[in-house]
């Protein structure tokens, strides 16, 4: 497919059916390893559309939560080792900290012929760093829904489809694209865009400490402290600072572009934008450009692995986000929602 004259190989269910997937993967049994962020959107579309699906937890909340979806302990859902053993693709849906974790007792279980399979090249990726190095007579393949397993699950359940990435790292079958392609549509892809899981891995670390999660936040903060020490109310600093970006111009340029939003924007707006977009892309880029320097290099897979592994980092992400949550912007945030038209 041509995307602004590069073309690029996507698959979409119009190309590889339902029914050839379940063809390919009619022999499998897909074991989840993990119920936390992925699991529970992929672990159900594929139950819902038809394959044989088991659930590897450990006991506690997310056991439960499993259990509160539908999965049977003892006939679909069981402990990490016995789902590992029982399944033919091994998913491993953990935290890339769990999965650094749990390595040295899933590799006893991917024995000659199994695959194991991805949603994040993280762990592959930075195998110096993880210590995760597959079997050289397994498949290793990827797909990586562009989005939560929460909107994954959601758009499956409206009818719609969660694009996706996919990518096999290792092909000792001789099929392993096809039985990539296979799981993609089972967990219910919207269209598939081929990657390697370096370029996968490299661009979601960017994307989650730039436009996605991290700039944002940074642009957001930015811009809302200026209105206030000039002088503007906390409603109005957050109303022209995030209410109007996500309830009316965020959906506008989701829906068309940002050319089609600008074209429904006053003069006044458009001008402005026009002239002092190119101004934060000469400001920004540089930084931009660090940060993908960082992932690249893999300090940034460093930092959240040593970060992620120490014992209390639970309780210090917690002590992150109430900062965050209890910031004057995010607390002016919760009393503008409730002010919405649809909450009163």
């Amino acid at each position: 497919m041509n995307f602004g004259g590069i073309m690029e190989t996507v698959v979409t269910s119009k190309e590889f059916s339902l029914e050839k997937a379940h063809e390919v993967l009619k022999d499998e049994v897909i074991a989840v390893i993990g119920y936390g962020i992925q699991g529970p959107g992929q672990a159900c579309n594929l139950r819902d559309n038809g394959f044989n699906v088991i659930v590897g937890q450990r006991p506690g909340k997310t056991f439960d939560k499993a259990v509160a979806d539908g999965w049977v302990p003892g006939k679909t859902l069981f402990s990490i080792e016995e789902a590992a053993e029982k399944g033919t693709i091994l998913c491993m849906l953990l935290s890339d900290a769990g999965q650094i974790q749990v390595w040295p007792t899933i590799k006893q279980y991917l024995t000659k012929g199994k695959t194991l399979y991805y949603s994040h090249g993280f762990a592959i990726n930075w195998s110096d760093r993880t210590g995760v190095v597959p079997p050289e007579d397994i498949d290793v393949i990827m797909v990586a829904p562009k989005g939560s397993g929460t909107s994954l699950r959601t758009m499956f359940c409206e009818g719609r489809g969660l694009n996706c990435s996919y990518a096999v790292y290792q092909d000792a079958s001789g099929h392993a694209e096809e039985k990539t392609i296979a799981f993609g549509i089972g967990i219910g892809a919207g269209y598939m865009f081929k990657t390697t899981f370096e370029r996968e891995a490299t661009s979601d670390l960017t994307g989650e400490r730039g436009s996605l999660m991290g700039a944002i936040q940074g642009l957001l903060l930015a811009q809302y402290e200026v209105l206030r020490e000039n002088g503007h109310s906390p409603s109005e600093a957050f109303n022209e600072t995030v209410e109007e970006l996500t309830q009316s111009l965020g959906p506008l340029f989701g829906e068309k572009g940002m050319d089609w939003m600008y074209a429904n924007c006053s003069t006044t707006a458009q001008r402005g934008a026009l002239d002092w977009a190119p101004r934060f892309h000469d400001a920004i880029k540089p930084v931009m450009q660090q940060l993908y320097e960082s992932v690249k290099t893999g300090v940034e897979a460093q930092m959240s692995i040593d970060k992620n592994s120490q014992p209390d980092y639970r309780e210090k992400l917690n002590e992150e986000l109430k900062a965050m949550r209890e910031s004057e912007m995010w607390q002016t945030g919760v009393t503008v929602r409730k002010l919405r038209p649809e909450n009163n």
